[in-house]
């Protein structure tokens, strides 16, 4: 034990010696690139056009087998989604296995499987190599698609189209693709809930039928087999295969604007901004360019230590995080700089981004920035080669775009060699601040004012979720005014002497709040008395009373009496059939004009209470309806959404109401509405409330 402790002592020596103290204001010098061993890649072609490539890799004794087709995008039009549904279908069964057999074949077998509209993938054990591609070789020739899985992937997509809609950071992706592409070309279109009504099982079959043929495809295999067992195998699940002629189809290259453009697709009630700059570029995967494009990027916006991150982030504070990316494409490729602000600093967060994009145009870069994004570079590199997909896709990669035999071999070396003067040319080529849309996602309302002046033009263009231009507030017709929008409503739900007869209503909802169910329950009596209660069960986490005269709000333990304008303002909206009473308590209205809301046209209507409380109703042109209620509360916007009318005692209320609060939006469904119940007054009393 002595001498091993002794021998602790002389290592500890000799790491702190001074002769050995490091500098940590010097960066260490990058030694050569690594040497990177791919694997050889061996290749063969099926005489119905399959080409395959092997990579041995014995580390492990896994085989992983992945099929890409090299097929143009398909233009879907007015059923965007079905190529898709198409891919999805590939996995739920054949003309011998049902879904439920496939799947319970590859999970006793312990493999991953799955499948696109370009293609498979499959990995499992080597003994299981076998079964694995006796079912991917069945699936691709015996495919059956069904009408009862096609209903459950377009209830998916329409359900993902509903969450796309409320998600900012999903409506930028998606509008970005319209504003860089255009709707008329592959990448700009965009899948909605009409266009996943129009998917048709004939759509998806002949998708399948026309495109997945061996002559437009690549198998690649990685792992621990050699290339006499790949091309074994490979004879015997796929020699079957039947090639045809795939068509081909050739689209025009979406171009920059000639100007910077701003576009805002608003979000009502959102408290922070998804800013995007972006533009389509021309740059080819096999583009001596590409790998200079690529580090450019990187150290724009490509992570924590680069540019944009340590500006918008670090320096200013005005986000999480603000990143980057480029990318290379046969067809078209992009950049987007892009990060998620809190709105008072849109602008500035633009104006940030702009200057870093223009910053890499006029100035070098440094070699000692320059060689610290290598080396994070060479490190993402490394780590990919762990993963037998991404080794397959560097295989296919270097025949589908007719890259060098060794350019993953010496991708590295490459990278390595890469100068600042390098960077400085590609930046002067894809680094276009002076030709870019900047895309904003956020609430109009506060941001729109400021960014006028990022567009050349001077003028915003808005769009909806969609991708269409959003129409702007349009003035009234003449002769309605507000109390004609207020009447209309009045008439509309049922009446002034269906609305009379009513003396108290009893309404009951449920809603889910970040995974929490839960029970609402509100009672109204003529004249204002009012009684909400919030919880679950036995359990009440909030009420709200007021008994005419008194008011008060309670929760978890807590009650709170309400007094001066707060009471005056609760007596004022506890009051039975409001909007029929706002002339008689002394509301204010303004008509602004007519806006739409969810793709509807509504009257907007300023209304300001007899407290100086003010908010924006929204009144269905066509129905009368309320549909929208927009107010502040605190810092942030509330906007409530109403819809689903139905008829109670010859009544209508809405159904349905959605509330969205900053980012969080709860969805309130009525249970139950019952009409002259006769409702004690007891229910309403403060003292028994608290």
């Amino acid at each position: 034990m002595k001498k091993i402790f002794s021998f602790l002592v002389m290592i500890i020596s000799v790491i702190i010696s001074p002769a050995q103290t490091l500098d940590r204001s010097v960066r260490p010098v990058a030694g050569p690139a690594p040497k990177i061993q791919l694997g050889n890649i061996e290749s063969f072609v099926l005489p119905n056009g399959l080409k395959v490539f092997v990579v041995e890799n014995h580390k492990l004794p896994r085989v992983a087998f992945s099929l890409v087709l090299d097929v143009n995008p398909v233009l879907e039009g007015d059923s965007k989604g079905y190529v898709d549904a198409a891919g999805e279908l590939l996995s739920t069964g054949t003309q011998k296995r049902s879904k439920d057999e496939l799947n319970n074949e590859v999970d006793f077998i312990g493999a991953t499987f799955s499948t696109s509209a370009e293609g498979m993938y499959g990995e499992c054990l080597v003994q299981h190599q076998d079964k694995l591609l006796d079912i991917m070789s069945d699936e691709l020739m015996n495919a059956q698609f069904t009408q009862t899985e096609l209903d459950k992937i377009k209830k998916k997509m329409t359900s993902q189209i509903v969450n796309r809609e409320d998600d900012p950071d999903a409506i930028a992706s998606s509008i970005r693709d319209v504003v860089d592409f255009g709707k008329q070309h592959p990448y700009g279109e965009i899948e909605s809930k009409e266009s996943v009504k129009n998917i048709t099982l004939d759509k998806c079959e002949n998708y399948y039928k026309t495109y997945f043929h061996p002559n437009v495809a690549y198998l690649a295999i990685v792992g621990d087999i050699n290339f006499k067992k790949a091309k074994k195998l490979t004879e015997k699940y796929f020699r079957q295969w039947q090639k045809a002629d795939v068509p081909s189809v050739k689209y025009d290259v979406p171009k920059a604007p000639d100007a910077d453009q701003v576009i805002v697709v608003n979000k009502p009630g959102a408290v922070q901004s998804v800013v995007n700059v972006t533009y389509p570029i021309n740059l080819l995967p096999s583009d001596p360019d590409a790998l200079k494009a690529k580090v450019m990027n990187t150290i724009l916006g490509g992570g924590a230590s680069c540019r944009l991150f340590l500006d918008l982030r670090e320096k200013h504070g005005y986000t999480y995080g603000a990143y980057s990316s480029l990318s290379n494409d046969e067809l078209v490729g992009s950049f987007t700089a892009f990060a998620k602000v809190r709105n008072a600093v849109t602008d500035s967060s633009v104006t940030q981004i702009l200057y870093e994009m223009k910053k890499l145009r006029d100035e070098k870069v440094g070699n000692d920035e320059l060689q610290g994004i290598k080396n994070y570079m060479t490190g993402i590199f490394a780590i990919g080669l762990e993963s037998p997909q991404t080794v397959a896709n560097y295989a296919i990669n270097i025949e589908k775009y007719k890259l060098p035999a060794d350019y993953y071999t010496n991708y590295l070396k490459n990278l390595n060699a890469i100068t600042p003067d390098d960077i400085y040319e590609v930046a002067q080529k894809y680094m276009t601040p002076q030709n870019a849309t900047i895309l904003v996602v956020g609430n109009k309302e506060e941001i729109a004012s400021k960014l006028a002046k990022f567009s050349a033009s001077g003028k915003i263009i808005f769009l909806n979720t969609d991708g269409e231009e959003e129409k702007t507030m349009r003035s009234v017709p003449p002769g309605i005014t507000a109390e004609t929008v207020i009447d209309n409503y009045v008439k509309a739900i049922g009446g002034k002497e269906n609305l009379d007869k009513i003396k108290d209503v009893t309404t009951k909802m449920t809603a889910s709040i970040q995974g929490m169910d839960l029970e609402i329950v509100n009672y109204q009596k003529a004249p204002d008395k009012f009684f909400m209660s919030m919880g679950k069960g036995k359990m009440i986490y909030q009420k709200q009373i007021f008994d005419g005269t008194k008011g008060i709000t309670s929760g978890m333990g807590d009650s709170k009496e309400m007094k001066g304008k707060e009471l005056e303002e609760l007596k004022n909206q506890s009051t039975l059939n409001l909007e029929m009473n706002y002339e008689k308590l002394g509301f204010k209205l303004t008509l602004k004009g007519i806006d739409v809301v969810n793709g509807n046209d509504a009257y907007v209507l300023d209304v300001e209470s007899p407290t100086g409380k003010k908010q924006t109703e929204y009144y269905d042109v066509n129905s009368g309806f309320k549909v929208r209620v927009s107010q502040i509360e605190g810092d942030k916007i509330q906007i409530t959404d109403m819809s689903d009318y139905k008829a109670v005692n010859d009544v209508k209320y809405p159904y349905l109401i959605s509330q969205t609060i900053g980012s969080q939006t709860f969805l309130m469904k009525v249970s139950s509405i019952e009409i002259n119940t006769g409702i004690k007054d007891d229910v309403f009393s403060t003292v028994k409330n608290k």
